[in-house]
C-alpha cells in the first residue's frame, strides 16, 4: 500500500521559509551576542519582525483554510513551537505591547529583568522600564533604557493584527557599552589656569613675608592637585597649570570650588589682605590646544571680573564661582599707561572715532565718553559721542560744553552715529561691557574695531574680540581710569576745564563723595583734575535736585520692606518714566541709611522692563545677587534689568537670589 502524498500548500511553504529564516534570525542573534559584533543585531532583528508578521498573516489565512489538511495539521504545531519555544529562551527581553504601552506578551528574559513576582500583563512600559507612550508608538531606537540592574537599547517596530495596531520591542544589552563611554567621558583631560591675584600687593610687604605666604598657597595647591591625583606645575612665577579630568571637575563644580575658601584663609601681614587666587578652566570638546585657549580665555574673564574665582567656561555658556571679597586696588599705573599707548596708536591709525557709553547714560558715562573724546582730540582724528539727545541727564552735562567750539555738534545720536560710519572707524565703548546695555548696539555689530573700556566685572563674553579690552573692577569709576590714561599722555594744562569737572562728577557719583570703594589710585586721579582746573564746587552743581525729580525720589520711600531683617526693598508699582531709573538708584543710596540694613533695592517699571537698582554698605555682594537676575556691577553697587515681567514677578526672583546668597554666604 502507498503512502498518501502530502500536499503543502503555497501558504504553508512561506511559512516554512519564513520560519527558517526567523530561526536564523535568533542564530544571528546568539551569534552576535558571543562575539560582539554590532552589525548583526539589527538584520537579525528585521528578520524576525518578518517571522512575526508572516506568522499573524498565516494564521489568518489558516483559519480561513480548510482544516482537514494533513499538512497543515503536522507543520502548523511543530514549527509554531518551535518558534515560540526559541523567543521565549532567548537572552535578549522581547515583547509585545499596544500604543500605549500596555504589556500584551513578554519572553521569559524580560520576566526575569524586569524582577517582578507577578505577570507583567496588562502593566504599561512606564511602570517597567520608564518609556512613554511617545517613545513606544515611535518606531526607532531608544538608548538608556533601564531593566533591574542593567541598561538596554530598545528597538521598536510597529506590527499590525487583526485591524490592530502593536508594538514589537527587542531589547539590546548596552551595559558595558554605557559604562565604557562613562568612563571615557570622565577621564576626559581638563585644563586649568590659576594665578595668584594680588602679588603686587604682596610685594609691597618685606620680600620674607611674601615668600611665606607664596610658599603656604604653593602647599595648598599641591594637597588640592595630589588629593585628586591632577598634575600641577608653576610655569612663571605665581602662575599654575593643572591638568586634571573631567570627573574631579565635576566634584569641584559641586563643591563650587572650595579650594577658593581655603586660599582665602591666607593672610598677609597684619592679616588684614587676604591672598586670593584666580581659576579659568573649560570643559569644552576639542583639541589640548583648543582646551588651554579656551580656559586661558576664562582667566582672562575671572580677573576681569575682579579675582578670587573660578569661571568654567562650557558649550552650554559660563558659569561663575566664589567672587566674595571687594577687589583690591592695584597701586601701579603700569597698565593705564601700557592701554594709553595702544589706544592713541589705533586712534591715529583710524578715519575718524565714535565714543559710546551704556543706556541711560550717567555722569561716569559721559565723563568718560568726554575722556575719550579728548584723547582723539590730541591725534587730531575726528570723533564723535553718541549719547540719547532727548535724555535730560545728557543735556544738562551737554549745556557745560557750550563754549567750547569742538564740542559744537560733537555729540550726535544713534541715527546719526550710524551715517558717521567710516571703514577705518574706531568705536570705544566705556563703563559697559555688556553689548546688550551698549547705547547703539548696531554701530558696535557694523564696526570691526571695537575697544572697550570699563570697571563693572565682566559678566558675558564678546562675540567678537575687542582690540582693546581694559576692564578694571578695582577702580571706583571709568572716569578714573581715563583720567590716568590722559595723566600719562597728555602736557600739564591740555585738558580743559570743562572736561575735568566732567571727568571729576563722574568719579563722584561712583564712590559716593569719595566715600566708597575708593583707593590711593581714585584720589590720585582726583588730585590731577584738580590739578588741571577740576572745581569740586562746580561738580557739585550735576547733583542738584529738581522738584519733579524730589518727587520721584520720595515715592520709593513710601513703600520699604525690611527682608531678612538686613535688607531694605523699595518699589514703585506705578508705571514709571525714564527718570524714574535714577531716582531708585537714589532711593536706594538713601536706604543705606536704615539702621542695621547691610544691601538695599529698588525696583520699578519702565515701558517693558523691570529696573532693579542695588546697593551695599560692603557687608554683602550685591553684584553676585543681581547676576541671578542677568544684571551686574560692583560688590556694594550693581543693577539690573529684566524683559517681560511685572514688579511683583521680578520683587519674587530677587528674593529667591537673595536667600541663595545669604544662605551661601552667611
Amino acid at each position: 500500500m502507498k503512502n498518501p502524498k502530502i500536499r503543502v500548500s503555497r501558504n504553508y511553504r512561506y511559512f516554512i521559509i519564513s520560519s527558517l529564516l526567523a530561526l536564523a534570525g535568533f542564530l544571528g542573534i546568539f551569534v552576535s551576542a558571543i562575539s560582539g559584533s554590532p552589525h548583526v543585531v539589527p538584520i537579525s532583528a528585521g528578520v524576525i519582525v518578518a517571522y512575526v508578521i508572516a506568522l499573524i498573516v498565516l494564521t489568518a489565512a489558516a483559519a480561513r483554510s480548510t482544516a482537514g489538511k494533513v499538512s497543515d495539521q503536522k507543520l502548523s504545531p511543530v514549527l509554531g513551537q518551535l518558534m515560540v519555544d526559541v523567543v521565549l529562551k532567548l537572552h535578549m527581553p522581547v515583547l509585545i505591547c499596544d500604543l500605549t504601552g500596555k504589556i500584551i506578551w513578554y519572553n521569559r528574559s524580560l520576566g526575569t529583568l524586569a524582577g517582578s513576582r507577578g505577570a507583567l500583563y496588562g502593566i504599561t512600559l512606564n511602570k517597567v522600564c520608564g518609556l512613554s507612550p511617545e517613545e513606544v508608538s515611535s518606531e526607532g531606537v531608544v538608548n538608556n533604557v533601564s531593566l533591574g540592574d542593567r541598561v538596554f537599547s530598545a528597538t521598536s517596530y510597529e506590527i499590525k493584527a487583526a485591524d490592530k495596531n502593536y508594538v514589537l520591542m527587542v531589547f539590546d544589552d548596552s551595559t558595558e557599552l554605557t559604562r565604557l563611554e562613562r568612563k571615557c567621558f570622565e577621564e576626559d583631560t581638563i585644563i586649568m589656569y590659576i594665578i595668584i591675584d594680588n602679588l603686587d600687593e604682596m610685594l609691597e610687604y618685606v620680600q620674607e613675608i611674601y615668600r611665606t605666604a607664596s610658599t603656604e598657597i604653593v602647599e595648598i595647591l599641591k594637597g588640592w592637585a595630589a588629593s585628586s591625583g591632577a598634575m600641577l606645575k608653576e610655569y612663571e612665577r605665581d602662575k599654575f597649570i593643572l591638568v586634571t579630568d573631567r570627573k574631579n571637575l565635576e566634584q569641584e563644580v559641586n563643591e563650587k570650588f572650595s579650594i577658593l575658601d581655603e586660599i582665602r584663609n591666607v593672610k598677609v601681614g597684619d592679616g588684614s589682605l587676604p591672598v586670593t587666587v584666580s581659576i579659568g578652566v573649560s570643559n569644552i570638546e576639542g583639541s589640548l590646544a583648543e582646551k588651554a585657549k579656551a580656559a586661558q580665555a576664562a582667566l582672562d574673564m575671572a580677573l576681569q571680573r575682579g579675582g578670587d574665582q573660578a569661571v568654567l567656561k562650557s558649550v552650554d555658556g559660563i558659569e561663575f564661582f566664589g567672587g566674595r571679597t571687594k577687589t583690591v586696588q592695584k597701586r601701579t599705573k603700569v597698565k593705564a599707561r601700557v592701554i594709553a599707548n595702544e589706544l592713541v596708536t589705533n586712534m591715529t591709525e583710524a578715519d575718524n572715532v565714535l565714543v559710546m557709553g551704556h543706556k541711560y547714560a550717567d555722569f561716569d558715562s559721559i565723563g568718560a565718553c568726554v575722556g575719550i573724546a579728548r584723547l582723539a582730540d590730541f591725534c587730531n582724528v575726528p570723533v564723535n559721542i553718541v549719547v540719547d539727545t532727548s535724555d535730560e541727564n545728557v543735556a544738562a552735562c551737554r549745556s557745560r560744553f557750550s563754549s567750547l567750539a569742538k564740542y559744537d555738534g560733537r555729540f550726535v545720536d544713534s541715527r546719526e552715529g550710524l551715517d558717521l560710519v567710516k571703514t577705518g572707524t574706531l568705536l570705544v565703548i566705556v563703563d559697559v561691557n555688556n553689548l546688550a546695555h551698549i547705547e547703539c548696539p548696531q554701530l558696535e555689530e557694523n564696526i570691526d574695531k571695537v575697544a572697550i573700556i570699563d570697571h563693572h566685572r565682566k559678566t558675558a563674553e564678546f562675540k567678537t574680540e575687542p582690540i582693546i579690552s581694559y576692564i578694571e573692577p578695582s577702580a571706583s569709576s571709568t572716569c578714573e581710569l581715563i583720567s590716568e590714561m590722559l595723566e600719562q599722555t597728555l602736557s600739564a594744562g591740555d585738558l580743559s576745564k570743562e572736561e575735568a569737572n566732567m571727568l571729576l562728577t563722574g568719579i563722584l557719583l561712583d564712590t559716593k563723595q569719595f566715600s566708597r570703594n575708593t583707593g590711593t589710585r581714585t584720589f590720585s586721579a582726583a588730585q590731577y583734575l584738580r590739578e588741571e582746573g577740576a572745581s569740586p564746587s562746580d561738580a557739585q552743581d550735576l547733583f542738584k535736585t529738581s522738584l519733579d525729580d524730589f518727587v520721584r525720589e520720595a515715592k520709593f520711600e513710601n513703600d520699604v520692606v525690611i527682608y531678612r531683617k538686613v535688607i531694605a526693598i523699595s518699589r514703585s508699582d506705578s508705571e514709571g518714566a525714564p527718570q524714574d531709573r535714577v531716582a531708585a538708584a537714589k532711593a536706594a543710596d538713601k536706604l543705606l541709611g536704615i539702621s542695621g540694613i547691610m544691601a538695599s533695592f529698588a525696583l520699578v517699571k519702565i515701558d517693558n522692563s523691570v529696573h532693579v537698582s542695588a546697593r551695599s554698605t560692603g557687608k554683602i555682594n550685591v553684584q553676585l545677587i543681581l547676576e541671578e537676575l542677568k544684571g551686574g556691577g560692583h560688590f556694594d553697587s550693581a543693577g539690573a534689568q529684566v524683559e517681560d515681567s511685572s514688579v511683583l514677578e521680578v520683587l519674587s526672583m530677587l528674593k529667591d537670589s537673595i536667600d541663595h546668597y545669604l544662605d551661601s554666604n552667611m
